[in-house]
């Protein structure tokens, strides 16, 4: 459902180039969480706005369920949701009337929409509070609003940036849990994260990004008998070590 082929990103600060992503390339499929892992200022994030069609790449390409992000980015966009740790909510609205709001930007209709909120708000626990101004939420109150927003219009795909960022322990447990709801709906997800112990208890496979390019690529069992270590965080801290100049190939 997701395809990124020698995805490239150049940056240009005054004279100075910054390679932000590298010939970036992997495939999601169908029913499955892909981990796209990196420490702070690994590309993760860059990477996420070229899938969404929000960046444009210096080269290369992503594909969502057939469609180029550069050359039908709305087509994309539509078929697409997005959590994100840094996006906000707007304060004077309520999660009813943000949801309801959403609903008609993507064109759902009344009573789909109607039957979509109480679904979610009943699934991300935020029934208690539908009618609550948004001001008045915590943090992990407002990342559940905002995971509901990006599932309003029924999305085949999914995409996590630090989606438990700010998040105690219940927050992240219901994320983790929606997470798995949707795979087992056959949506594809993608997760970005540096919080490598989430990661690996949600994850199908993986893909370990450092300084932009792609380290290693697979399922947990398959990066072990790689690299020869048992957690992510051992997988990260060696090749860091190893690479200390980001210039990795995939392996």
């Amino acid at each position: 459902m997701i395809t990124v082929v020698d995805l490239t990103k150049h940056f240009f600060v005054g004279p100075k180039r910054i390679v932000a992503v590298d010939r970036l390339s992997f495939r999601v499929r169908a029913g499955e969480v892909y981990g796209l892992m990196g420490p702070n200022g690994a590309g993760k994030t860059t990477t996420l706005w070229m899938v969404l069609g929000v960046l444009k790449p210096t080269s290369g390409y992503a594909e969502v369920g057939g469609y180029r992000s550069t050359e039908v980015p709305e087509a994309v966009k539509a078929r697409l949701g997005l959590l994100s740790a840094s996006a906000g909510v707007y304060p004077w609205l309520t999660p009813r009337e943000t949801l309801f709001y959403f609903a008609d930007l993507y064109k759902v209709p009344p009573e789909t929409a109607k039957g979509a909120v109480e679904h979610i708000s009943r699934k991300l626990g935020i029934s208690g509070y539908l009618d609550q101004r948004c001001a008045t939420l915590s943090t992990g109150q407002k990342q559940r609003v905002n995971l509901a927003r990006a599932l309003i219009h029924d999305p085949d795909i999914m995409l996590l940036d630090e989606p438990t960022r700010g998040l105690d322990v219940i927050g992240s447990k219901v994320i983790f849990d929606y997470v798995r709801d949707l795979r087992e709906l056959g949506k594809a997800v993608i997760v970005c994260t540096h919080r490598l112990d989430e990661a690996q208890r949600l994850c199908d496979r993986f893909g370990l990004l450092h300084r932009g390019r792609l380290w290693h690529e697979g399922t947990l069992g398959e990066l072990q008998q790689r690299t020869g270590r048992a957690s992510l965080t051992e997988m990260f801290l060696q090749f860091v070590e190893e690479d200390p100049d980001g210039r990795a190939a995939v392996k």
